[in-house]
């Protein structure tokens, strides 16, 4: 029983508030607010702007953040500005991953937690990382990241939206918005392991593992602060059912609506249309 509770890096732009990108539009959908970009590379330097400018406001009247990141392609452009920028006491801050495949080599690249290493955990100096490690014991180690995340309040998640609408390895088949775990053990659906061989991290379906752990929707959706980043053509129907369908676990992001304080930051291919 798990434990119950209440590829290539992008080449960054400047974060600096005077050269932030622009929005080529804004608008929010429930709470959702949401801001789109003519560019992935914009999206990705504006997402890191306000991530820095939020840190910055976080780490003004406390002595430590605690954040969330997940580990995906869609994520590079942000993930590069937030290490080109340099104004940020990283020293200060405990990061998280979201989800981890399990059956893996613990060297495999494929892995999430090396994703980030190459991304981010390596590039710059954060007051401890705490990495998901399935082993051969997935469901203790399931209860051991459910733990540490436990010992104080998540202050900030970084996170995108799969082909699927998952967020982290919630697929629409496992999704619950009432959840009692914080990090559990899924099976992945044939439509989030194929847009893992989409991008590049696996050579055919087969690879692909058919089971992750992942963080649940409320573990994700109790954090402060949400930056969600969504760039790419791929993405324009998640995007679409998020943004104008039910809110439902036919598509899990759609309950971003309901965070209170959450930001979804599109391009012009990932939401052509308002």
């Amino acid at each position: 029983m798990l434990q119950k509770k209440h590829k290539s890096k992008a080449s960054p732009v400047s974060t600096t508030p005077t050269d932030r990108p622009k929005p080529t539009a804004k608008f929010n959908r429930n709470r959702l607010s949401v801001e789109k970009f003519p560019t992935r590379v914009e999206m990705g330097a504006a997402a890191a702007a306000d991530i820095i400018s939020h840190l910055k406001a976080r780490l003004a009247t406390q002595s430590k953040v605690r954040m969330i990141f997940a580990a995906a392609p869609s994520q590079a452009e942000m993930l590069a500005a937030l290490v080109a920028d340099g104004s940020i006491d990283w020293s200060r801050v405990t990061a998280f991953h979201m989800d981890e495949y399990i059956g893996l080599e613990p060297g495999s690249p494929a892995r999430f937690a090396r994703w980030l290493d190459a991304n981010l955990f390596e590039m710059v100096r954060f007051d401890c990382v705490h990495r998901i490690d399935p082993g051969p014991a997935p469901e203790l180690e399931a209860r051991r990241y459910a733990v540490h995340l436990d010992e104080a309040a998540i202050d900030v998640v970084c996170l995108g939206i799969g082909v699927n609408g998952h967020i982290a390895f919630n697929d629409p088949p496992v999704a619950d918005f009432d959840d009692p775990f914080d990090v559990k053990i899924v099976d992945l659906d044939e439509v989030c392991r194929q847009q893992q061989v989409d991008d590049g991290c696996f050579p055919d379906l087969g690879s692909v593992p058919q089971q992750a752990i992942t963080l649940t929707v409320p573990r994700l959706l109790r954090a402060g602060r949400l930056f969600c980043v969504v760039p790419g053509e791929v993405k324009r129907t998640a995007v679409s059912r998020t943004l104008h369908g039910p809110i439902d676990t036919a598509c899990p992001a759609s309950i971003l609506k309901t965070h209170s304080a959450c930001t979804l930051y599109v391009d012009e291919a990932s939401c052509p249309d308002d």
